[in-house]
């Protein structure tokens, strides 16, 4: 079968290896849609701490169940499914709760076991077991399905913030993960939501997905900060999220927030860049609720899966590119120029 292998920061290469066989307890997928996201994009530039070259990457998968050990009894082949990566380990302190997302032994498709980028992937009984598989609701894409996995992790952001009608929502970043925000935010009800981001390129691409109101983020003052007191009559945001990779948009956050408002820091900050100052004062006397999100539990993937299939999310907007495995460099491409919000690749 053929495979897309990181190699080396910067050096990607299809190879052909073999069909992998049917783990115990586990399946074989054919892969008929597979994303390639931000975190993909990472590691592809830089690599990653738990992917070892050469390595099959690809974490936002959808297939069609090409063979299933016997003893599974709520799959069957020719069924078909979304692979979400994150596999719990079902035991520890969080698991044992339910929440999964905090799971401290989290492994994940795609770094402990091949990923999506290839004509097959075999997945085993841990994430059979403690995984985030769904069936596929009827009239959705395989493409569509494949990017239910970064929106399910919003969806678990919105829900740690208890996002409502009362709410004026504030997305900091008009990426996919942002564009996700704004669409989430409006299917619970926000009375108001505002999308920001420093390049109009972006902001012409997120407005399809309808946010109230564009503000271009300023990078030498504060006008786009201001541009939120001025939509709320002086009270700030009551949620903002941060979806982008900037500790100065942390910074605007805390200062556009209303009394009692809920902060999301959604986008990780590059590693030697973590340590962010920010106005202690203004969260202490302000009330604010400052929340770490990045992740989910399986039951934010099957909702994100009912909004798509819903028209709550709007999943075939986000595809800007469809490509065909071997045409990975121009994905890839479109992706560093900032061209594309989502692009999907069919093995």
């Amino acid at each position: 079968m053929k495979a897309l292998f990181f190699v080396a920061p910067g050096k990607l290469e299809i190879r052909e290896v073999p069909r992998p066989s049917c783990p115990e307890g586990g399946m074989v997928v054919k892969v008929m849609a597979c994303g390639f996201c931000g975190s993909d994009l990472r590691t592809f530039k830089s690599g990653h701490a738990r992917v070892n070259p050469p390595w099959i990457i690809g974490h936002e998968i959808a297939g069609v169940v090409e063979e299933i050990d016997p003893s599974i009894i709520h799959f069957r082949v020719g069924d078909r499914v979304a692979v979400a990566p994150p596999v719990y380990c079902g035991k520890c302190w969080y698991c044992k709760r339910g929440v999964f997302y905090l799971c401290v032994n989290q492994r994940e498709i795609a770094q402990a076991w091949p990923g999506g980028l290839a004509e097959y992937i075999a997945i085993p009984l841990e994430a059979m077991v403690f995984g985030s598989i769904h069936h596929i609701p009827q009239g959705l894409s395989f493409e569509e399905a494949a990017i239910s996995e970064p929106a399910s992790s919003c969806v678990n952001a919105h829900e740690l913030a208890g996002t409502s009608l009362e709410d004026v929502v504030v997305v900091i970043g008009a990426g996919p993960i942002g564009c996700f925000h704004v669409e989430i935010a409006k299917a619970r009800g926000a009375r108001m939501v505002v999308l920001m981001d420093v390049l109009e390129e972006r902001l012409r691409l997120a407005s399809a997905f309808a946010p109230d109101f564009l503000v271009k983020s300023e990078t030498d003052s504060n006008a786009h900060v201001e541009k939120v007191k001025e939509l709320t009559d002086g009270f700030g945001a009551s949620v903002i999220v941060v979806a982008c990779p900037s500790g100065e948009a942390q910074k605007d956050a805390i200062t556009m927030a209303a009394k009692g408002g809920r902060v999301l820091f959604f986008g990780g900050l590059p590693k030697d860049q973590g340590q962010v100052l920010l106005d202690s004062n203004a969260i202490h006397y302000k009330g604010l609720f400052v929340i770490g999100a990045t992740t989910f539990s399986p039951k934010h993937h099957e909702m994100a899966l009912h909004l798509f299939a819903t028209s709550k999310i709007h999943a075939q907007d986000y595809i800007t590119h469809l490509l065909p495995l071997e045409e990975f460099e121009k994905g890839i491409e479109a992706l560093l120029t900032g061209n594309a919000l989502k692009v999907v690749f069919r093995p």
